[in-house]
């Protein structure tokens, strides 16, 4: 009777600390979720609504907002689009595969070598981004990369690598060298190891890098406004920021160019989640 009694009392604790995380995490999408649909009521409505009844429903859906940045004449958002797509998988295809082979020799092979390569990997992580601003600015303003895109892929890979090789290696370094073993004794070399066991088991690390690497580079600016002076190969980042100084008091259109420009995000990460939330969560549960 005693035994049954700590078994309820047991269950009931159990389900409790259940309902308090599920309340938790449901707080907390919705402090996620809200402002993103604030900005999305707000850009249907004009600016002297917004003013007056920024948290309520617009009276009148319009897509006038939406017109307005499309048809801007200083502003061309499909080819700002188009210059982040091309940016961005630049910089994603030379992390992962840079990454990726530096992962797996980090990973697989252990040596005195690796080790320090490891500590440097961690030291470089602590260089703060801005320091290293001048050195590029003078390295490709000698070179002839500048006023082309390359001049803000090469940087920005650089200064993914550490993160991910780190994050690559530690997920290769799980996996069973067994199987390696085992694909040897068939015949496999090196590469093969690598293309046919490696990248398939890495598979959600290589989303989670890849995701991570798209959004740094989209949200980036800096790099962008430096070294991109010619508005037809600018990003969306660059155009969001002329926003706030072509349309500083049109709310309406400003709430417009924030929703277009997070919803490729959105959809890479709604078509990615997935492998994303396998690539965070691995080496949580062992076995």
């Amino acid at each position: 009777m005693r035994y049954a009694y700590i078994d309820r009392k047991d269950r009931v604790r159990s389900d409790l600390r259940g309902v308090l995380l599920y309340a938790f995490l449901i707080f907390w999408a919705l402090i996620s979720l809200v402002p993103l649909i604030w900005v999305l009521i707000n850009s249907f409505k004009s600016s002297n609504e917004i003013l007056l009844n920024s948290l309520g429903l617009p009276q009148q859906i319009t897509f006038t907002n939406y017109v307005t940045m499309a048809t801007y004449p200083d502003m061309n958002l499909l080819t700002a689009f188009r210059n982040s797509m091309i940016i961005c998988g630049g910089v994603v295809s030379g992390v992962l595969i840079g990454a990726g082979f530096a992962a797996f020799a980090l990973g697989r092979f252990d040596n005195v070598f690796n080790r320090y390569v490891n500590a440097l990997l961690a030291g470089c992580m602590l260089v703060p981004a801005f320091s290293t601003l001048i050195p590029n600015f003078v390295l490709i303003s000698a070179s002839p990369l500048r006023g082309t895109w390359l001049a803000v892929i090469f940087p920005l890979i650089a200064s993914n690598m550490s993160f991910s090789t780190l994050l690559l290696s530690g997920y290769v370094r799980s996996l069973p060298k067994e199987l390696d073993e085992a694909a040897i004794i068939d015949g496999a070399n090196t590469m093969q190891v690598f293309w046919k066991i490696i990248v398939p088991l890495t598979k959600p690390m290589f989303a989670t890098v890849g995701v991570m690497t798209f959004i740094w580079t989209y949200n980036e600016l800096l790099l962008s406004l430096v070294y991109l002076p010619t508005r037809n190969l600018q990003p969306i980042s660059v155009i969001l920021s002329l926003v706030s100084n072509m349309f500083g008091t049109d709310y309406g259109a400003m709430m417009a160019a924030i929703c277009l420009t997070i919803l490729p995000v959105l959809i890479l990460y709604v078509l990615a989640q997935e492998q994303v939330v396998k690539g965070l969560t691995a080496g949580s549960v062992k076995g």
